[in-house]
């Protein structure tokens, strides 16, 4: 298994973990392992799980070379039966696949647009044919990853955005800030890693704070998150079925939230409730 540490784990690190532990429980795979691209072409096998030795970690994977490098290369997966017997791969890893024992393996690259940006590797210690339920719950793997790395790079994204002055030197405009608040409390919930997670609430406090909004009287009106969340998105101009879909929430949950925000804040209908919790310091 991966061996525990005392520093906390990379954000990466949460997702291939977490994607490694699901692929295992699933199939019944003996070994799952992976990582990400460092630099174009070239990874290194960051995670393991199922590891009878260290013999994997930290081990860089270029394009092309091995099997993984294949899938790189082909960014598709790839698999192979036997893999010391296999032909249609290059054997520059050897040695540490045969530390480790494995004989039948599967490489499934990690595609955010078009991109690889990882490898997720399965395998047994001995010569099988893997079949189309394992390969399915690798790229299911493979995907929940990819989507992790979507929702960071617009985290990325939209951080630097907020963070970046108007070219004369301004603060954002006044829309922009609540669309950028409204976008990071959608993605927040979907945040595998607890710190980014706390991260992108506490940037949305701040832009609360910082915000253009209506001078802030203390209400002592508290909402809870999803309120907030779906306050945010009805701000920006949502509907229900929008903010449901950002949310990934059902249209009558979304109203059921509503409602309860409303009638926290002594409201009767969706302007009124953005307008006082703006002037409760809620939103931006």
């Amino acid at each position: 298994m991966t061996s525990a540490s005392s520093a906390a784990p990379r954000p990466d690190a949460v997702e291939i973990q977490a994607a490694l532990l699901r692929l295992r429980r699933s199939t019944g795979l003996q070994m799952a392992f992976g990582g990400l691209l460092q630099e174009p072409f070239r990874m290194r096998i960051a995670e393991l799980n199922g590891a009878v030795t260290g013999a994997l970690r930290g081990l860089a994977v270029r394009s092309g070379s091995g099997l993984g490098g294949k899938a790189i290369a082909l960014s598709r997966p790839c698999a192979v039966t036997d893999y010391r017997e296999a032909r249609h791969i290059s054997h520059e890893y050897d040695v540490p696949v045969a530390a480790e024992g494995l004989r039948s393996v599967l490489a499934v690259p990690v595609v955010v647009r078009r991109k690889v940006r990882g490898v997720l590797y399965g395998a047994v210690r001995q010569p099988l044919a893997l079949g189309d339920r394992t390969l399915d719950a690798a790229v299911a793997a493979a995907r929940d990853v990819e989507q992790n790395l979507v929702v960071r790079d617009e985290v990325e994204r939209l951080v630097a955005l907020q963070r970046a002055p108007e070219p004369d030197g301004r603060a954002p405009l006044r829309e922009e800030v609540r669309e950028i608040h409204s976008e990071l409390r959608t993605l927040a919930p979907r945040v595998m890693d607890p710190g980014l997670r706390a991260q992108l609430l506490s940037l949305c406090d701040r832009l609360t704070a910082a915000g253009p909004g209506a001078p802030v009287h203390d209400t002592g009106v508290a909402l809870a998150p999803r309120e907030l969340d779906v306050l945010a998105c009805v701000a920006t101009g949502s509907t229900n079925a929008a903010a449901a879909d950002r949310l990934g929430l059902r249209p009558e949950t979304v109203k059921a939230y509503l409602r309860s925000a409303m009638r926290k804040l002594g409201t009767h209908n969706r302007l009124e409730a953005v307008v006082a919790a703006r002037r409760a310091g809620l939103l931006p």
